[in-house]
């Protein structure tokens, strides 16, 4: 009753990953190349083998420009990004290019994340289920 805090049974909870992702989230940003906006894109789109801008916007619910020019730009200068299919690239055949809506006129570009992306992805969720070290300079164990 005059305790601060008390904690529950830990068969009760399942899963707590997030009481760790503050911490997890300025540990990367800190000793990482990367902003929180950045990974937060990434672990968005992980489960994506490739996506358009278009795409990326809709779904991530930001302008498409603003996108671009604020996330997936720095991700490409970084390495964590990369144009999956480039413009002028749909397909080598005519059965290809035939059965699309998209010319080679029109063609959007295809981005995906790198294997360095991906490699950092899995490093963050490492860290949130504890199995890598937080290095945040504070102590927290999850």
């Amino acid at each position: 009753m005059f305790r601060d805090f008390s904690m529950s049974k830990p068969d009760s909870i399942k899963a707590n990953y997030l009481k760790s992702f503050d911490i997890v989230m300025k540990d990367v940003a800190s000793n990482y190349d990367v902003t929180q906006s950045e990974m937060l894109f990434m672990l968005f789109f992980y489960d994506h083998d490739f996506f358009t801008i278009e795409h990326a916007a809709k779904m991530y619910r930001r302008s498409h420009h603003k996108l671009e020019l604020r996330l997936l730009y720095p991700l490409v200068r970084k390495g964590y990004a990369y144009k999956h299919f480039d413009k002028l690239s749909p397909g080598k055949t005519y059965e290809e290019q035939i059965f699309r809506e998209e010319t080679k006129y029109n063609y959007r570009v295809r981005y995906a994340l790198t294997q360095k992306g991906r490699m950092m992805v899995a490093k963050f969720y490492r860290k949130m289920e504890g199995d890598e070290p937080i290095n945040w300079g504070g102590t927290f164990s999850p």
